[in-house]
């Protein structure tokens, strides 16, 4: 029995009343309108303080900002983690690895995928044939380069085509020193592939077309709902530095360019947010320099909480604890000496 037969089966019972909790969504909606009413004196007095006023209108204009561009990538990276199959790429790739590894990021830029698409697809071209490297350079460079990415980069820095350009260039860089030191340094006993993660399809060129499709939305449904749930805490972060966090102190930390390029790289990490939203975060933070914001662009997509996990699930744990110190390492260099270059 399958997981959906499963689910269906479970479905019917919770129906049939026999299992499951019943809920009364007509009496859940009374008691929400109630609530609202009996609370309406405090929650106006609350709505109507400069500060929380000036922490919604943050808050509202990142997410609503995202939100379009989070959705055309998620169904984007879903169509590419189940139509295209990892034999494609071991196809098109060239077989010198020194040479693929440069090819395959540059295939970020044309293959649109989030990150929550891009692990397992790595982890399908390894074995599908492609060599380590070039996969790890298409797992980096992927959620950071592709058109989505880079047209909302562009939204969110309107007049700023100079950082569209830094955060390809940086971005781009960054997947391909990580390719070639896994060339060099990598050693295969540290992969230990796994079965796929967090519910990403991998596109194999068989199965009929029901199948394919079932598997699409499922995957579109949790990713819009696992990066929509990032989005809104990047953007609730967000709208607490402007609004909550004394200025003094985000000048204080601005104003040291090392200090500031790492606490925006940090909170990347923490923040988890998906790479089709994290410009409109990142140009929230007008408090730190372009090198800094920078910074978070380029490492947010390579490195986080989330791709740790994933990382871990996928390829091992061994692998995503040396993996990702080294990348963030390098991608916060990458981005401070594309900065002082082109920013």
């Amino acid at each position: 029995m399958t997981a959906i037969d499963e689910s269906r089966r479970a479905g019917r019972r919770d129906r049939d009343g026999r299992t499951g909790w019943n809920v009364d969504p007509v009496l859940v909606l009374t008691l929400v309108l109630l609530a609202g009413f009996l609370l309406q004196g405090p929650v106006r007095r609350l709505l109507a303080m400069p500060v929380l006023q000036s922490w919604l209108t943050v808050f509202v204009a990142v997410v609503v900002q995202a939100l379009p561009f989070l959705v055309v990538g998620v169904l984007l990276s879903a169509g590419l983690a189940v139509f295209v199959p990892p034999s494609f790429f071991a196809r098109v790739l060239p077989k010198r690895p020194s040479v693929a590894v440069p090819v395959a990021g540059l295939a970020g830029a044309v293959l649109p995928g989030c990150e929550c698409a891009s692990v397992p697809v790595a982890g399908a071209l390894v074995r599908g044939g492609v060599t380590p490297s070039a996969a790890v350079a298409f797992l980096l460079s992927a959620p950071a380069i592709n058109p989505v990415v880079l047209t909302a980069t562009a939204v969110a820095f309107p007049g700023q085509p100079r950082m569209v350009v830094a955060r390809f260039a940086a971005s781009l860089a960054a997947s391909c020193v990580m390719g070639w030191l896994w060339q060099r340094l990598g050693r295969p006993d540290w992969l230990r592939l796994r079965a796929r993660a967090h519910g990403h399809g991998e596109g194999d060129g068989e199965g009929d077309g029901e199948g394919k499709a079932e598997a699409f939305w499922g995957s579109v449904r949790h990713d819009v709902m696992h990066a929509g749930g990032f989005l809104v805490g990047g953007a609730m972060a967000a709208a607490t530095l402007k609004a909550v966090v004394p200025p003094g102190w985000l000048y204080a930390a601005a104003g040291h360019p090392v200090v500031a390029v790492l606490a925006l790289s940090v909170l990347a990490v923490l923040l988890s947010i998906c790479s089709e939203a994290d410009a409109f975060v990142a140009s929230s933070l007008t408090q730190f320099s372009p090198t800094a914001r920078l910074a978070f662009l380029v490492v947010g997509p390579m490195i986080d909480l989330k791709l740790f996990g994933m990382q871990a699930a996928t390829f091992g744990r061994g692998f995503a604890l040396r993996f990702a110190p080294v990348t963030f390492v390098v991608a916060a260099g990458t981005a401070v000496l594309t900065g002082a270059v082109l920013l």
